[in-house]
């Protein structure tokens, strides 16, 4: 077991639940603090069901004071000056010489700016943007993208391979963002693909399940093939990543390209195709619901 520390976990979601029972169940001293009283409810009587202590607060600030590490999950930046930097934020617990994790999905610059204010704080700080989705999370084998100083990585491993399987130390702050935006660019562009090899598999009348043995060992495959070759062909997206969140995602990745003089304009074009979906209502389906923009060929299709 490595080093044991008393650590404040900052959002309860699909996500960040799961990853708090993974530190109380390591061996770490936790508390935790989320803005939706009964999820907060709803965690703690899990918990309590399994035998893990994990302390509830009525605010950050409450969440992070003796901590020294605080770990935050919560879903865009304006969701991280909330519970970090407004009043009754975290930054109000914290200690000099403590450990801030923000494992929120933001923008590259809210990372540079959580960064700064660490700094000024004395307290260390690492951008850790996740990637495997709640099934990741409840597995506990988490990608981990990092940004920060080597020793502030070299601090915050430990206790994130409670959920990690694959822990990388990309670069300096921001970089751990940065790399989550390419992330989202891969998926989104192979989603965009694969919606639409699906409806041509469709169309031409071939039998879907030889068409994916046929293709998935080759040069094609990926893990969307793998995990959403099914779901996408029955048309079940009730579950998974939202879309709404891969918006905001694909948003930050837009305006950081923007801002490098760079142009993507297969993201640009997938992202329209979300909005397509969210405009039908179903932002909150999966991902992989781009599908669902695309007609079948009623004709040969089954």
């Amino acid at each position: 077991m490595s080093e044991q520390h008393t650590i404040a976990f900052i959002g309860l979601g699909v996500m960040g639940g799961p990853m708090t029972g993974h530190l109380a169940r390591a061996g770490h001293t936790v508390s935790a603090y989320n803005r939706s009283p009964e999820r907060t409810r709803r965690w703690g009587g899990i918990w309590d069901e399994e035998g893990l202590e994990v302390a509830l607060h009525d605010t950050p600030a409450d969440a992070a004071r003796g901590a020294d590490i605080v770990l935050l999950c919560v879903g865009n930046d304006e969701d991280v000056v909330e519970v970090a930097l407004a009043g009754g934020g975290v930054f109000e617990g914290m200690s000099e010489g403590a450990m801030l994790v923000d494992h929120t999905t933001t923008s590259a610059d809210m990372a540079r700016r959580l960064g700064a204010a660490c700094a000024d704080a004395g307290i260390g700080f690492c951008d850790a943007p996740v990637s495997g989705g709640q099934a990741g999370a409840e597995a506990g084998r988490l990608a981990i993208m990092c940004g920060g100083s080597d020793d502030d990585f070299a601090r915050a491993r430990p206790v994130m391979e409670a959920y990690g399987k694959a822990i990388v130390h990309v670069g300096p702050v921001g970089a751990g963002q940065t790399a989550k935006m390419a992330n989202q660019m891969c998926i989104a562009g192979t989603l965009g693909g694969l919606a639409e090899a699906i409806r041509l598999a469709q169309g031409a009348g071939l039998d879907i399940e030889k068409t994916y043995d046929a293709i998935s060992g080759g040069a094609a495959q990926s893990w969307q093939m793998d995990n959403r070759w099914a779901s996408m062909t029955s048309d079940e997206f009730d579950f998974g990543f939202a879309i709404d969140w891969m918006r905001k995602d694909l948003s930050y990745a837009l305006a950081e390209a923007r801002r490098l003089g760079l142009s993507s304009p297969v993201t640009a074009l997938v992202d329209q195709f979300y909005a397509d979906v969210q405009a039908q209502g179903g932002g909150r389906l999966d991902t992989s619901a781009l599908l669902s923009r695309l007609p079948k060929n009623s004709d040969k299709s089954g």
